[in-house]
């Protein structure tokens, strides 16, 4: 077993962004020591090691959760595809760098856009999240919105639209206060009534760090 801080020193994620990670559900550490403190054995650093070529990739804290805790997450086909995913990402980086050789070169006049292309690997990336989306949330979610109508669809965007007008109007404020979570709570109940049943481990990723319920 590994304590917080030496899972820290041992990967480079920070102690806070750790504990987020359990806060949110991302990374749930295998017990909590008699004090309370965290505490990790291989198989959450396994799930650490996902999560991190997961961010590398970009993907928002929301996907990855929704990816690492499928019931179904199946982690050899996962690592295919990332690398496949990593792959496509350094054979752009690789284009960029040699357009910018070239403009050095040759002077920045020479103007060539192909290298800015990311279409080959925008849809590698669309392709392997849809075949990941196999969450009881998403088939709830799909089975819900296969019988919206267009009416539908703008009715909860426009309710969607004011609660996120909502929480803009209390952005300054501390995201323990009670107004700014009664807000999240709100806004969980309505994916609830409307999409899904929000757990609080949903809510999280959803709303980012201040969505603290």
């Amino acid at each position: 077993m590994m304590t917080v801080n030496e899972v820290s020193k041992l990967t480079g994620v920070s102690v806070r962004t750790l504990q987020y990670y359990d806060r949110i559900g991302l990374l749930r550490p295998a017990k909590y020591s008699e004090a309370g403190y965290r505490l990790y054995n291989d198989d959450q650093l396994e799930k650490l090691q996902q999560i991190l070529l997961f961010k590398a990739l970009e993907f928002p804290l929301k996907d990855i959760a929704d990816i690492v805790n499928s019931t179904d997450f199946d982690k050899t086909k996962a690592l295919e595809q990332q690398i496949e995913l990593l792959t496509l990402k350094k054979e752009h980086i690789e284009n960029l760098i040699m357009l910018a050789k070239g403009m050095k070169a040759r002077g920045v006049r020479k103007l060539n856009f192909t290298a800015f292309d990311t279409k080959k690997l925008d849809d590698y990336y669309k392709r392997a999240k849809d075949q990941w989306k196999k969450t009881p949330q998403y088939e709830e979610f799909s089975k819900k919105s296969a019988k919206w109508t267009k009416d539908d669809e703008n009715t909860l965007m426009e309710s969607l639209m004011q609660i996120f007008v909502k929480f803009g109007q209390l952005k300054d404020l501390d995201p323990a206060c009670k107004v700014v979570q009664d807000q999240v709570k709100a806004y969980q109940i309505f994916i609830t009534n409307n999409m899904y049943n929000c757990t609080n481990e949903c809510i999280y990723p959803f709303t980012g760090e201040w969505g603290y319920i």
